[in-house]
């Protein structure tokens, strides 16, 4: 982490600053990597009383800024510099075999996408912002993100990659979308990843003939949510078969799941339609009474060996929300909270910094023993990390697994 922050272009005349651009960035992500908006502070005061802290021992951190600086100095940084970090990442968890666990189909992950906003304000705003104007007349300026991340029917954790930003960029005379920024994600992950299959999942809105273009010709696979209200054509024109090649079976419990998929349909009425591959799954009680019906489109041919494989592929994506945005906003990282706005840089970046620090937690509780001890230890993630900001206010420690191993001291866990 520390040697990326380190690689990037410092404008700043050298010998005229107090804090390098790495004790900044690494500052911020020390802040978000503990949940702890106040960590400087009293690592300050630590450092003022013994002459040493923990953002030095465990983050490289030789000069810890004030808060005032350190939103000037992330304001002028490019965020586009912080995209290796996540390459990195992803690479070092590919290496290591990580992500074949991840493999939705051979040698192919799936990455869902979706937007999120991260900041909103009636009064703060720049040129950058999306704009809505309210029938009163007041405006609501705010800042999002298409969000993609790496994840898996099986698996709990999701694994976050660079995101694409959602905003203007001539001010209030061209509005961003999520369409548009869908698909400048694609590009950019097909660029950053040339040689890794990706299959692509997304809601309703990403169903529709340009973004499945932009898949196919990036050589990547996709499953789209398909609802009757945004593709009337399709339905009717499935409605004219009599029967679909189906697939019933009834769980444990009592509910009956019915499959039903058909190839080659379009997409539209247009005579350029793109041909695409629906399926479908009800779920229907002991009564006979529908419960739910989740229908897609995909460019996989569907039959009986996959179809079941297919379906759990395309409810993964609730993922995206639960474990990945609702966690961001909900579960400590606080991501909607104005820490600042800036003019520049500095709200997208320390969206980016609390990302990833998101991204290492998942990383720990995919490979590290001794922070899956502590997580079985102390249950939930908002109990640990409070012992682990505890621990950090009174001792010095001099790595992240002696801080961990100080909290479950059990042998069985250490791994020096």
């Amino acid at each position: 982490m520390g040697s990326h922050f380190d690689a990037i272009n410092d404008p700043r005349k050298k010998g005229s600053c107090d804090y390098s651009q790495k004790d900044v960035l690494m500052s911020a992500f020390a802040c978000m990597y503990f949940q702890e908006p106040s960590l400087l502070k009293f690592q300050q005061q630590m450092e003022d009383q013994q002459g040493n802290n923990n953002c030095r021992s465990l983050f490289g951190i030789e000069n810890i800024p004030q808060s005032t600086q350190l939103r000037d100095v992330l304001d002028n940084i490019p965020s586009d510099a912080i995209a290796p970090v996540f390459k990195d990442f992803f690479n070092r968890l590919r290496r290591h075999k990580h992500l074949e666990e991840y493999a939705i189909l051979p040698n192919i992950l799936m990455c869902s996408i979706d937007g999120t906003q991260y900041y909103s304000s009636n009064k703060i705003s720049c040129e950058h912002c999306l704009h809505k104007e309210h029938k009163t007349g007041e405006k609501t300026y705010s800042h999002s993100v298409l969000q993609g991340a790496i994840m898996h029917p099986d698996k709990k954790q999701v694994i976050p990659v660079m995101p694409e930003v959602i905003q203007n960029t001539d001010g209030s005379k061209k509005q961003d979308c999520e369409t548009n920024a869908a698909k400048r994600f694609i590009d950019r992950l097909r660029a950053t990843h040339p040689r890794q299959k990706f299959l692509i999942s997304g809601d309703g809105l990403m169903s529709n003939q340009p973004l499945i273009e932009k898949v196919l010709d990036n050589n990547m696979h996709y499953i789209f949510v398909c609802k009757p209200g945004n593709h009337q054509y399709l339905f009717e024109w499935l409605n004219d078969f009599p029967e679909l090649p189906s697939l019933e079976i009834k769980d444990k419990k009592g509910y009956t799941f019915q499959y039903r998929w058909k190839n080659k349909v379009p997409l539209h009425g247009q005579a350029n339609a793109v041909e695409v591959n629906y399926f479908e799954c009800k779920m229907i009680n002991e009564k006979g009474k529908v419960i739910s019906t989740n229908s897609w489109v995909t460019d996989i041919k569907i039959n009986k060996k996959n179809i079941i494989k297919m379906v759990k592929a395309g409810r993964c994506r609730w993922k995206i929300e639960n474990e990945c945005f609702n966690t961001l906003k909900n579960q400590g990282y606080c991501i909607e909270h104005n820490y600042g706005h800036g003019k520049q840089y500095l709200n997208y970046n320390l969206y980016l910094i609390t990302l990833l620090a998101f991204y290492f937690h998942q990383i720990f509780e995919l490979t590290d023993k001794v922070y899956q001890g502590c997580r079985q230890k102390f249950g939930s993630k908002c109990h640990l990390w409070e012992k682990l900001r505890g621990a950090i206010y009174f001792f010095i420690f001099n790595s992240w697994e002696t801080l961990l191993t100080y909290l479950v001291p059990d042998r069985k866990y250490i791994t020096y």
